[in-house]
């Protein structure tokens, strides 16, 4: 929040609001009149500054319900230089080196499902990454020191039996299907910081070390179960949850009539528990429709779970019975905490927990949502460890209106996607059209008319053309400082509230509403440019033309500003916008979000050639043209400069 340079006295006030957005950046080394009143969850904050000689200086700033604080310092630039990166590695501001401050705070956990890796990563499976990836450059952006894990669960039947039907062993399938998945997040641009795999020793350390926790609570007994059991889902079903014929309702599947010798966590034990946690905690379970469904499944009563398997040899032992393996969720949830452990640390939970948990978001399909919102709040309460801030359950994805199935041969395949369209249009798309939470619609017409309408067009056009008129009319220099525009000039005033209403998006992760957010910063910076037309006044003789200049500098400003605030989404591309305005991948790797603000083009900032950042996809030999592109007054500059398309 405080940036200058060393030697320059900044008094500011802070709203509870701004400290809640960022709190390891507060600075409390002398008292003034700034009084904030903070709110009572904010009971510790981090405090980077700077001491007389220039060095960082980190302390601790107790704060209890209600208390006024006063925030006045001498601050110094704490901008380090960044090591050459892509544009698609981590963004926040910090360059290779993180302050001290943001590295002892505790970070924002965000985690993918591990994937089963009984075959190869899908767009459902890439669609909660993508989402997840944003979620943490957003927080990146904030000043958060962000950890997200993702990885693969590789135990249970149905890994077995999809080795046996290729003509592998389990490990070396889960060897191939495991690099499927770090391959395919490489092509999405995805930055995660964890992959951890549950064949990984670290990981059965973990997983042996929670069994004996929950043991030695009482929560675990021996009993004979026969039931129905989905080999997909590795769960025994009710019969009342089942479609005809016994089919499990996700994978219609038969269920089969199993009966085995298991060990059984006590969820009963942990019923009224479950309650009070759905009830009291608002943010335990989103978005609110999902919280409802758990509510009514703990509601009809919380029945004890096998947590191990007498038949499955693929799988970690049980500790105190080597004839039988755990149970594939007893395994996999432990991955979010096992993925925490460093090289250098001690393989124990207690280490793990310490560097980083509780989570702060679990992202998830709605499918798995018994197992992550229901058996593992309670196996943590068991084994004494806090729960996760939020588990977030996303919709499924159909294609054409009807659900994916290789049966049907309608599935979606992100590599073919991406290969084809570019890892930009495939975030964008998937993000911006379809609300988080909810299920949506893939249709390849639908995806090119959006992605060539709202980047090409929108987005990309509107920096071509402007960085034409600008190399055409003042040698492609910026010609006054961008503040020059008046604070209530209503582009900057529109600009600024967008900003700010999608940083609120982000944090409460709908990315649609952030992406159409700034997706109108692009638009209003196109209907600035028609509407003033600065071309017009440059081809005038004798008139004065820092109007015209000034509506170059304004629009490209706006231009800079979506760069930076839809760099979450689309990464790649941000960052050729970005190169584009005459600045480098190393001033792209180190910005915050405090870079929305207006004011970053100076006078005299020399520009990149137009060129375009996001070429218009071409379907069948032909453009795919959208009629709800604005065209209006093309005709007045069409010769001026030359557009994307």
């Amino acid at each position: 929040i405080l940036r200058g340079v060393d030697g320059f006295l900044a008094r500011s006030t802070f709203s509870p609001h701004s400290i809640a957005c960022h709190p390891q950046f507060f600075c409390g080394c002398c008292l003034a009149s700034a009084m904030p009143v903070l709110p009572s969850r904010f009971l510790h904050t981090a405090i980077y500054s700077s001491c007389s000689s220039g060095g960082p200086v980190l302390a601790s700033l107790q704060i209890t319900s209600g208390c006024r604080v006063s925030l006045s310092c001498k601050l110094t630039e704490a901008r380090a230089s960044h090591s050459n990166a892509d544009c698609c590695e981590k963004p926040g501001g910090h360059g290779g080196k993180e302050p001290e401050a943001i590295k002892n705070a505790k970070p924002f956990v965000v985690t993918t499902p591990l994937y089963y890796a009984n075959a190869a990563p899908h767009m459902g499976s890439a669609y909660p990454t993508i989402a997840a990836d944003a979620l943490s450059r957003f927080q990146r952006l904030q000043g958060q020191k962000v950890v997200f894990i993702t990885g693969t669960d590789e135990h249970g039947e149905k890994i077995a039996l999809s080795a046996a039907a290729n003509g592998r062993e389990p490990k070396e399938h889960c060897d191939i299907i495991a690099e499927e998945y770090r391959l395919l997040w490489k092509d999405l641009g995805i930055a995660y910081d964890r992959f951890i795999r549950t064949t990984d020793h670290h990981h059965e350390r973990i997983v042996a070390e929670f069994y004996k926790r929950v043991l030695d609570n009482g929560d675990i007994y021996r009993a004979d179960y026969e039931g129905l059991y989905c080999v997909n889902c590795e769960e025994f079903k009710d019969e009342k949850e089942l479609i005809e014929d016994k089919c499990c309702p996700i994978h219609r599947n038969p269920c089969k009539l199993q009966k085995e010798d298991n060990y059984f966590f006590t969820l009963s034990k942990y019923q009224k528990a479950l309650e009070e946690l759905l009830l009291s905690n608002l943010d335990f379970v989103q978005p609110l429709f999902r919280r409802k469904e758990v509510q009514s499944w703990v509601k009809e009563g919380m029945r004890d779970f096998s947590i191990s398997r007498m038949a499955v040899s693929w799988g970690i032992p049980v500790p105190t019975d080597s004839r039988q393996t755990i149970y594939v969720w007893f395994d996999a949830l432990l991955g979010y905490i096992s993925a925490l452990l460093g090289d250098e640390a001690e393989l124990t939970v207690d280490n793990a927990t310490k560097a980083g948990w509780p989570a702060s978001i679990h992202i998830i399909g709605k499918d798995i949502l018994r197992f992550h919102a229901v058996y593992w709040p309670a196996m943590l309460m068991s084994a004494g460890f806090p729960l996760p801030a939020t588990v977030f359950g996303h919709g499924f994805l159909t294609k054409d209106g009807l659900k994916m199935g290789k049966s049907l041969g309608n599935t979606i395949e992100p590599k073919d996607l991406v290969k084809r369209f570019g890892s930009d249009a495939v975030r964008y798309y998937f993000l911006r059209e379809i609300e988080f939470g909810n299920d949506g619609d893939f249709s390849e017409e639908h995806f090119v008319n959006i992605v060539n309408a709202h980047l090409a067009n929108t987005i990309g056009n509107l920096l071509n053309r402007t960085l034409g008129l600008l190399r055409r009319h003042c040698n492609s220099t910026i010609p006054l400082d961008s503040l020059s525009l008046p604070d209530d000039d209503p582009l900057r005033v529109m600009i600024t509230e967008s900003v700010e209403n999608a940083r609120q998006s982000y944090a409460e992760v709908k990315f649609s509403s952030a992406c159409e957010l700034v997706l109108g910063i692009a638009t209003a910076g196109n209907v600035y440019l028609d509407e003033h037309a600065p071309w017009s006044l440059f081809k005038k003789a004798n008139s004065n033309t820092d109007a015209a200049k000034l509506d170059l500098t304004a629009v490209l400003e706006a231009v800079r500003i979506v760069a930076v605030a839809l760099s979450p989404v689309i990464p790649e591309l941000c960052c050729r916008m970005y190169l584009q305005l005459g600045y480098t991948k190393d001033d792209f790797q180190a910005l915050t979000w405090d870079d929305t603000k207006w004011g970053g083009l100076k006078a005299g900032q020399l520009m990149a050639d137009a060129q375009p950042v996001f070429r218009r996809i071409e379907t069948k030999g032909k453009l795919v043209e959208n009629s709800s592109v604005r065209v209006s007054k093309r005709n007045n500059f069409e010769k001026e400069v030359i557009g994307c398309s």
